[in-house]
């Protein structure tokens, strides 16, 4: 999503769009990238993977980076096709019906706020002990606090999104935690250079363990598709969302693979090493300590500047679609209230920041604030599957239909099969052997929202068949978009009435 609230010329009717022309494939990149978080996502989820595939934890995010690669295939057709700011909302409602396409918006919109109080647990527990190291005993609740009260103060004052910084943020954390990882193998790690993070066979629960650790391996490359909501935006959106969605799948995913790697060679793969890095709760800031004493600052820094970056690109996007949600009347019309003189959605982000206060304390201090960050992560990455499965059908039926004289049966039907399949792997990782609680309530707890989504779809469709339609649409990406609300064409008869 992108990381501008609401501003002056963007409170306009349904119908209106967006400014054309505003990026180009590079800021598309960077974009999907900086929201995947690759600083955030090398830190923090390793550990998690590596308690359930131990030493073979980059084999995880290779075996992640290839589901992902081939899940976007899907969507890159689809956005080469329809490219829209509904980003998947638009593709599922062509591809199956608006039915469909309100139950993937309401996907979405969990998944992304969710991840909201998930990040702001997440900063207090990593600076708290950060700030530990030094002497400075500060309570993570206190630390998140304040992170709250900046993301909301920067929302009310109109924070907008800037490409260009973007880039220079995601350029230094990147650059920070690829040197560590030369480091650390150009120092030989704690027993020298082995492939042995590479080879599956090295999970000490086999494959029950890989597919265990899926889940976090899929979390890190959460956002890879944020470029999809610049279909009205970027320059030659047919040509370049699809191309930024290859490039910084490929990118962020060869970082992960380094890093990782670099990780696991320098924390060892003995049953010893391997405890220590699941039990580690800052793996990098340890590697820092160890191998580059003079890193250990930047590092620290690093991590905080990019946790509290994707928490606040994630939050301008949620805000952004309570507004719109509240100005469409879908929620109550307060929402929709702009600032008189700022021009912002000062409601919706009070609404919001209430949403995230709740979850990130709640679930922080009943469960710890690293555990909330797990349990909220765990729940968003089985939201977010279901949405990546619905295009890849979206897919096979927009093709298969509407656009047969395009249709490719590697791209349009092998790849999006195959995709639906390999997103099997998490799930079933979730569900066999059954994983402690509460991991393995969180499938169940996603199914019943998916069956909620489909019977308020259904009793909304056959009375309101346009409300349906915005509903899904501002749920997905927080505004009504035109394309999205055409008739679906390759829809089921059950689907046809609603169009």
């Amino acid at each position: 999503m992108r990381d501008d609230v609401v501003g002056r010329n963007a409170v306009s009717e349904i119908g209106s769009h967006l400014k054309k022309n505003a990026v180009g494939l590079g800021g598309a990149v960077i974009m999907s990238a900086a929201l995947m978080g690759p600083a955030v996502s090398v830190y923090f989820n390793p550990q998690v993977v590596a308690s359930g595939a131990g030493a073979a934890t980059p084999f995880v995010f290779v075996l992640a980076l290839v589901i992902m690669l081939i899940v976007a295939s899907s969507i890159r057709e689809m956005a080469s096709e329809l490219p829209s700011a509904g980003s998947f909302y638009t593709y599922v409602s062509r591809g199956i019906g608006p039915r469909s396409g309100f139950v993937t918006g309401g996907l979405m919109f969990v998944a992304y706020a969710l991840l909201v109080p998930a990040e702001l647990a997440l900063i207090g527990f990593y600076s708290s002990g950060l700030l530990a190291g030094y002497g400075i005993q500060i309570p993570w609740e206190i630390i998140s606090a304040v992170f709250t009260v900046l993301m909301v103060v920067l929302s009310l004052r109109g924070i907008s999104g800037s490409i260009k910084t973007a880039a220079v943020l995601f350029s230094i954390e990147v650059a920070i935690i690829v040197l560590l990882s030369v480091i650390v193998l150009a120092r030989g790690g704690a027993h020298g250079i082995t492939v042995a993070p590479l080879n599956p066979a090295s999970s000490p629960t086999g494959l029950s363990g890989i597919a265990l650790g899926m889940t976090f391996g899929i979390l890190s490359f959460v956002g890879f598709e944020a470029a999809t909501t610049l279909g009205e935006e970027v320059r030659e959106p047919r040509r370049n969302i699809p191309r930024a969605i290859l490039l910084s799948l490929l990118f962020v995913g060869v970082i992960y693979l380094f890093c990782t790697f670099a990780e696991m060679i320098g924390f060892g793969t003995s049953p010893d090493a391997l405890k220590r890095l699941t039990t580690d709760p800052a793996p990098f800031t340890t590697l820092a300590k160890t191998y580059a004493p003079w890193l250990q600052i930047l590092v620290g820094l690093a991590g905080i500047s990019s946790i509290f970056a994707v928490t606040m690109n994630t939050n301008n996007g949620v805000v952004r679609i309570v507004f719109a949600m509240g100005r469409e009347g879908l929620l109550p019309q307060r929402l929709g209230h702009v600032h008189p003189v700022r021009h912002t959605p000062n409601v919706a982000i009070w609404f919001v920041a209430i949403f995230s206060t709740v979850l990130t304390f709640g679930v922080g201090l009943l469960a710890g604030p690293f555990n909330a960050y797990v349990y909220l992560g765990s729940i968003l990455t089985l939201a977010i599957i279901p949405v990546y499965i619905l295009t890849a059908v979206a897919c096979i039926r927009y093709f298969a239909r509407a656009a047969r004289q395009k249709r490719s049966i590697l791209r349009h039907v092998v790849l999006p099969v195959l995709g639906i399949a390999v997103l099997a792997i998490p799930l079933v990782g979730q569900l066999y052997p059954v994983p402690a609680a509460p991991l393995s309530f969180f499938p169940y707890l996603v199914l019943l929202f998916i069956v909620v989504m489909a019977v308020v779809a259904y009793s909304i469709g056959r009375r309101r068949p346009e409300v349906l339609r915005r509903a899904g649409t501002v749920m997905a990406t927080g505004e009504a978009d035109d394309a999205s609300v055409e008739t679906p064409v390759a829809s089921d008869p059950t689907e046809q009435a609603l169009a």
